[in-house]
């Protein structure tokens, strides 16, 4: 736990509160991380500020969730692989299974990483 303190400005006290450094300044948030963040506690969330660690979890975990998305994907075009012409002969098909693909990937992620 953070102990917090304070200084004296005429009659009253002050907390000295100050921000770190943002973790990954330049790192855009993407959907997974702002998904956790509106799936969970808002509790949580001062406690974390506080300590100064509410960015870099969200960061970490919005890259967790984009690296895992990678990986699913790979897996589930080398065990069910969709012909490359098949971009070429009907590009509607094979857009339908890339979403397929996508969605089901990210139900995995959502339901170990984000609703957890």
């Amino acid at each position: 736990m953070v102990e917090i303190t304070y200084h004296k400005e005429g009659n009253y006290y002050i907390p000295d509160l100050y921000l770190e450094e943002d973790y990954k300044k330049d790192y855009q948030i993407g959907k997974y991380g702002q998904q956790y963040l509106k799936e969970h506690k808002k509790a949580e969330y001062s406690i974390m500020l506080l300590d100064g660690t509410l960015r870099k979890h969200i960061v970490y975990t919005d890259i967790q969730a984009k690296e895992e998305l990678e990986i699913l994907m790979k897996q589930m075009l080398d065990k069910n692989p969709i012909a490359e012409n098949l971009k070429n002969t009907d590009p509607f098909r094979w857009t339908g299974l890339m979403n397929n693909y996508k969605h089901s990937a990210e139900e995995i992620i959502y339901s170990e990483l984000i609703y957890c």
